[in-house]
């Protein structure tokens, strides 16, 4: 062998020695996220895993509470000290930093996995700003399902469950009677919410839905299909148990499976504490879609953001997080356990469950796809939104009275 050829064999080999050397260097990725309950927990470790068998080094920054979470990742934004990534809720909270040009975008990883064939149109609009991919949107969470205890409700004498509006009433009516909570709910601002966002869906449909809360249409929020949202929510007042101010989602999960009550309106994440209490689906507890055939499928769910950073080990570290996170095995495996369905189009979905299983099904028809709330309005005006629904449940307000105050808060 020649010199030159010895040179040159030596430099490849220490070429390959010093990739080698990088490779075994960890990428650092502190992730700010909310999901501490077991569920959450087991599902957020998939990410961690994955990402630490591809060459990372996930650091875990777990903060109770969505909008505590959320506040800690923007003011170590501001603070000139961003963790890598950081969870949001697909909706518009992380669309003014995006504004800010405290994000950078993740376009080079989506483009590369064909995101604008396999995301739903509803999340892509949700994540694209600008024409700029700037979220990974981890999973599509139906935050408006119906479970039920089928123990509790066999001992009320119901042998199957509703289908309509009215057969959920009168199921209400004969759970009362049997001494058993009808409807379990946590007394906070969101899940009031998710409870009167149920009845616009299930009461309105999506028409409504979409002309209430998308096109912000004062003829739809005057109407009578609306009022009769608004009644229908007020009446379920009496079905629900003194214990609930206050009391978080998980917590009343937990009646459900003890079979202390019969139905509770939850996102699929409620699927994960079912699974952590061994409870099966189909045999001690179900789930409905919806009470009407064109139910809506709302699409919400979570996404994480990646803030500005110029750090190129830890841009590298975003993009392998994304590329992580969304790809189809570990797709499957984290939202089997977070209760969620895939952001995919394309992913085996023969081992989720039945229920993800129905809501892929769901999905999969354009015409019943239709953004959360949070999608179709600024955060201040759905917050606004939030506290007349919350104000309604909790004081004496007319159904007069609140629908003006809907008329003047989704007018801006």
């Amino acid at each position: 062998m020649g010199m030159m050829q010895m040179v040159a064999v030596s430099a490849i080999a220490l070429a390959a020695a010093t990739g080698l050397a990088k490779a075994e260097e960890p990428l650092n990725a502190e992730v700010i996220h909310w999901w501490t309950s077991g569920g959450e927990s087991a599902a957020i470790k998939v990410f961690a895993d994955a990402f630490n068998a591809a060459g990372g080094k996930w650091v875990d920054n777990a903060v109770a509470g969505g909008s505590a979470a959320r506040s800690a990742a923007i003011n170590r934004i501001i603070g000139g000290d961003p963790s890598t990534a950081a969870l949001f809720n697909t909706s518009r909270q992380y669309h003014e930093i995006i504004g800010e040009g405290l994000l950078n975008d993740i376009d080079a990883v989506a483009a590369k996995n064909s995101w604008d064939k396999v995301l739903p149109a509803p999340i892509a609009k949700a994540v694209k700003v600008d024409g700029k991919y700037y979220a990974a949107p981890v999973n599509i969470h139906m935050p408006l399902w119906i479970w039920y205890s089928t123990a509790a409700l066999n001992k009320a004498g119901i042998d199957k469950p509703p289908e309509t509006m009215e057969q959920f009433v009168a199921d209400l009516d004969k759970l009362k009677a049997a001494g058993i909570t009808p409807l379990a709910l946590g007394g906070q601002r969101w899940q009031e919410n998710s409870l009167f966002s149920a009845m616009l869906t299930n009461v309105g449909g999506a028409k409504l839905w979409k002309s209430v809360y998308g096109d912000k249409d004062e003829a739809a929020i005057r109407s009578p299909e609306f009022r009769k949202v608004v009644e229908t929510f007020v009446s379920l007042k009496p079905y629900v148990d003194q214990s609930s101010p206050g009391r978080n989602w998980n917590d009343t999960t937990a009646m459900l499976i003890k079979d202390q009550a019969g139905f509770q309106v939850m996102g699929d994440w409620a699927k994960g504490e079912f699974k952590q209490a061994k409870k099966e689906i189909g045999k001690d507890y179900g789930c409905i879609p919806g009470l009407r055939p064109d139910s809506p499928y709302v699409l919400g769910g979570d996404v994480f953001v990646f803030p500005k950073t110029d750090n190129a080990e830890q841009v590298k570290a975003q993009h392998l997080l994304v590329e992580i996170m969304t790809s189809p095995e570990v797709q499957v495996k984290f939202n089997n356990l977070k209760g969620s369905i895939p952001i995919r189009s394309d992913v085996d979905v023969s081992s989720l469950d039945a229920c993800a299983q129905l809501g892929m099904k769901i999905m999969a028809d354009p015409t019943r796809q239709v953004p959360d709330a949070s999608q179709m309005m600024e955060e201040s005006m759905y917050g606004s939104v939030q506290d007349i629904v919350t104000e309604l449940w909790n004081t004496p307000m007319t159904v007069d009275q609140a629908i003006d105050r809907f008329d003047k808060a989704l007018k801006g």
